[in-house]
């Protein structure tokens, strides 16, 4: 991004503390990348509203600016309890019936594929993971669990299945309405929640049909164990570590995180890390120092964004928290073991020209501390490619897509630029060193790294690596 002096992105989520277009802008000029609707609250024209205030904004800065839409997905809830609320008493025995009302001292579960999938031994974890119990028979209307932790549940609470994969579709009747209406309105990433399988990717893209990037929301179990293949098959990946933390132990959580960082960067895939980050600066203008731990362990990961949810959508403050959280980035990123902890991994170049070409780019770009690397780009592929090896250089994108400008936005260290179709080498130096002084990175004198494929235009045709002074 122009004058985000850092390689991480930040994603901030928009809501009733930072709706109107002077607090969006105030959260850009603080280092938002990306701003986050999420549409598990709010009304369709609130979410236009905002939409239209991030591009009248966009359009001033001459900046790109990305909008992720975060579909709710399916949720699992109780009924209406019986008087409210029901004490559940540690080694209790409990039975859920499926129905939308509650009889006979029973939970209602108003959810038939729980019945169908849930099997003895399986959890069910209510109210995020406060009340624990554990399946141990039940029919096709019936379940039979015995509470392992007790406590005092109430109407509509959420109910996590953390062992039982459920023959249930991520995408919702609201969630196509609300894809629909995304789609149309011209968001550039739409999150999907609940992907437990590859084959729910495979629906998500053919009712996206390119019109937008596909990001998986890994907060299941369940997607761990195919995670290579929904890593694939995804554009991006959302590490939520909310529903996540709640179904598989929290001890186990930063082993995840690490994992899912890594796999996105050997796919060349960008990663956000998500929930918890500042949660105390909803209600405190200061981080709690575990939280800028956390936010510098992410960075030192190598993930291409971290995400504010209510601390920037509902917090009392908006702006410290996403001022604090690119303090936090920068001065990981300036820290000395930070380039030796980053570089550790090397992504295994493919045999095939556009990745080696990829690799070469950061390689040289590196090795002659070029001012930045340029690369042309229809679809930003080529900028992912450069990505993922966390070159030290800065990666300027250039595209005649203003979608795939907006795409790049929250790539690591990537600046996205929308410039007319090149046609031959001469504009294409001639391009890339306006571009590069443009943009404050390079200046009279400097080297850059050019990166292009021939024929200019042509998706996936990587090819050419030039070194041009400007």
């Amino acid at each position: 991004m122009m004058g985000r002096n850092r390689r991480a992105r930040i994603v901030a989520t928009l809501g009733p503390a930072s709706s109107s277009p002077e607090m969006i802008r105030k959260l850009f000029e603080a280092g938002v990348d990306m701003f986050r609707l999420n549409f598990s609250h709010g009304s369709h024209e609130d979410h236009r509203a905002r939409y239209n205030a991030i591009r009248a904004l966009e359009k001033e800065v001459g900046t790109p600016i990305a909008v992720l839409q975060d579909l709710q997905g399916p949720k699992i809830r109780l009924g209406p309890l019986e008087g409210g609320k029901k004490e559940l008493k540690t080694g209790d025995s409990v039975k859920f019936i499926l129905s939308a009302a509650a009889r006979d001292g029973a939970l209602p579960l108003p959810h038939k594929e729980v019945f169908e999938a849930i099997m003895p031994g399986h959890q069910l974890l209510i109210d995020d993971g406060k009340v624990r119990l554990s399946a141990t028979g039940g029919t096709n209307d019936v379940i039979e669990a015995k509470v392992v932790t007790g406590g005092v549940v109430s109407d509509r609470k959420g109910v996590n299945l953390p062992d039982t994969l459920l023959k249930l579709s991520p995408i919702t009747e609201k969630d196509r309405a609300d894809l629909k209406f995304g789609l149309d309105l011209g968001v550039d990433w739409v999150a999907f929640s609940f992907v437990q399988r590859p084959s729910d990717l495979i629906e998500a893209h053919s009712l996206v049909n390119g019109r937008a990037g596909v990001m998986s929301k890994i907060e299941k179990p369940a997607a761990m164990t195919t995670i290579e293949d929904i890593v694939n098959l995804s554009d991006s990946i959302m590490v939520a570590r909310g529903d996540l933390g709640v179904e598989i132990p929290p001890e186990d959580v930063p082993g995840a995180q690490k994992d899912l960082v890594r796999l996105c960067r050997l796919a060349g895939k960008p990663v956000i890390i998500a929930t918890q980050m500042l949660e105390s600066m909803i209600h405190t203008p200061t981080p709690t120092r575990a939280e800028a731990s956390d936010v510098a362990t992410a960075i030192y990961d190598g993930s291409d964004a971290v995400m504010l949810s209510a601390e920037s959508a509902s917090g009392q403050y908006p702006v410290q928290a996403v001022s604090t959280m690119d303090r936090i980035i920068r001065r990981t990123e300036q820290h000395k073991a930070y380039r030796q902890i980053v570089e550790a991994l090397h992504p295994e170049i493919e045999p095939l020209p556009q990745h080696a070409i990829a690799a070469a780019a950061a390689e040289v770009g590196n090795s002659i501390n070029a001012a930045c690397i340029v690369a042309f780009t229809s679809s930003g592929t080529t900028a992912y490619r450069i990505a993922r090896q966390r070159s030290r250089i800065p990666i300027l994108s250039l595209t005649p897509s203003e979608a795939t400008a907006r795409r790049l936005a929250f790539l690591w260290g990537s600046q996205g630029m929308v410039t007319p179709e090149i046609a031959n080498y001469d504009e294409m130096v001639s391009e890339a060193a306006r571009h590069a002084k443009d943009s404050g990175l390079a200046k009279p004198g400097d080297c850059i790294v050019v990166v292009a494929g021939v024929p200019f235009g042509k998706s996936g045709s990587t090819n050419n690596l030039r070194v041009i002074s400007v």
